[in-house]
């Protein structure tokens, strides 16, 4: 068992959000669910019986969803980083997650759950690092002026002369 688990509070979408995310993924399943019991369902004023909450792998990761009511909102202080090797594996994720959602700048989105997410180039830390500060200013530049990632876009900015 991993010692910190991600906990993720939806207003009534738990179940929805990490099915469709565990359909995306592979190593990803549902492991429990749990139901609100008489007790719990009075505190919280959730129905008896509806879900309460869902834990789930993601790509190897455990993280909980709970349906907690709409107390609190999803922000981008808190995301996943979706890190992808190639082109196709990087549209695949961007054109999923961001369906029903809202595509944002440089790699950001919000899934059609309003949970944000990052989709990136596996090596774009090692694009942005290094002793060439005017190589990682040419990718950040590159960068900023994508919604969706472009590999190629981003190494050949890397490899242009100074």
């Amino acid at each position: 068992m991993q010692k910190i688990t991600p906990f993720l509070w939806f207003n009534n979408q738990a179940e929805q959000a990490a099915k469709f995310y565990v359909s995306l993924f592979k190593n990803s399943k549902i492991l429990n669910v749990v139901r609100y019991g008489a007790a719990a369902a009075r505190i919280s004023g959730r129905p008896k019986g509806s879900v309460m909450t869902v834990a789930f792998r993601l790509a190897g990761q455990e993280y909980v969803a709970l349906n907690g009511g709409p107390l609190f909102k999803f922000s981008e202080a808190f995301s996943f980083v979706v890190s992808c090797r190639t082109q196709k594996e990087l549209d695949y994720f961007w054109n999923k997650l961001s369906a029903s959602g809202k595509k944002s700048r440089c790699g950001w989105l919000k899934d059609k759950f309003g949970f944000s997410w990052q989709v990136v180039p596996a090596d774009l830390d090692k694009l942005l690092a290094g002793k060439d500060a005017r190589k990682a200013d040419r990718v950040m530049q590159a960068v900023l002026q994508m919604g969706k990632i472009d590999i190629k876009t981003l190494r050949r900015a890397s490899l242009a002369s100074n």
